[in-house]
């Protein structure tokens, strides 16, 4: 059965948040430097996790706000900046055109579709000479998982739902795509840094199970399908990497991905 906004909010701040959005945000606390900023807006902030780390690295009189997607996640992200004392502004306000001095964006679950878009409001919201930092998996990733996942669906007599598969890989920007992408929207000094990053589980229960594959990866991947076939691709899925591994653990890769650049 589908999670509530609210019970898939409480699972990201306890689970999804260390094991899966610090492994991109750990990309931002190495290469973006927030000094001489004013003002600074990070969109998609999620819990608020690592919002709040940021603004406790940062000189006071800088002014943070931060946008969540959803109500739920923005209550969790206001009680956090609440109990540490944090001035961090979180709302889902829609800020203006050229408001800041730095926009920061966590792009990790946004579809590959959508990026484009992402990447352009952004730049949008950014002043002349902002800096933008924005955290994405690129072309590379999850490509273990994928092709076992058609796999399914052709076994099932899904296949017609093969073609949204086919369409993820397709859709996951490469570097150079992403940099395109960038300076379309209105950057310069454009720059990638990328880790690859290993996520390794027991078996497949284990893996299709897990909070990350379950609730976010999975659901989004698969949104086409009924809750029943969501289930039964699922079960088999779990099925074919125990059969294609044996004894050996499942591991898949994704491609952490930091674009940074300044608005021209």
């Amino acid at each position: 059965m589908a999670k509530t906004e609210r019970e898939l909010a409480f699972i990201r701040d306890l689970a999804i948040n260390e094991s899966w959005t610090k492994r991109f945000t750990d990309l931002i606390d190495k290469h973006v430097d927030l000094k001489d900023v004013e003002n600074v807006l990070y969109i998609n902030a999620g819990t608020g996790d690592h919002c709040i780390a940021v603004s406790e690295k940062a000189d006071d009189r800088i002014a943070i706000f931060a946008t969540c997607e959803n109500d739920e996640l923005l209550k969790i992200a206001k009680d956090k900046g609440a109990a540490v004392k944090s001035d961090i502004d979180f709302s889902k306000l829609e800020f203006e055109d050229n408001s800041f001095e730095a926009v920061i964006a966590d792009a990790s679950f946004t579809p590959s579709a959508e990026v484009d878009k992402l990447i352009r409001n952004v730049s949008r919201l950014a002043r002349s000479g902002g800096r933008v930092a924005v955290i994405l998996p690129s072309a590379g990733s999850f490509g273990e998982i994928f092709s076992l996942l058609w796999e399914v669906l052709f076994n099932e007599d899904l296949a017609e739902h093969g073609a949204a598969v086919e369409a993820l890989i397709s859709q996951s920007p490469t570097l150079s795509r992403i940099e395109e992408i960038a300076g379309d929207a209105g950057l310069a000094n454009i720059k990638t840094e990328s880790a690859k990053e290993l996520f390794e589980y027991e078996n497949g229960a284990e893996f299709v199970a897990s909070p990350l594959v379950a609730d976010f990866l999975l659901p989004a991947w698969l949104e086409t399908l009924s809750d029943e076939e969501k289930e039964r691709v699922a079960e088999k899925l779990a099925q074919l990497i125990d059969a294609e591994d044996g004894s050996l653990s499942f591991r898949f890769t994704v491609k952490v991905t930091l674009l940074v650049g300044k608005k021209k």
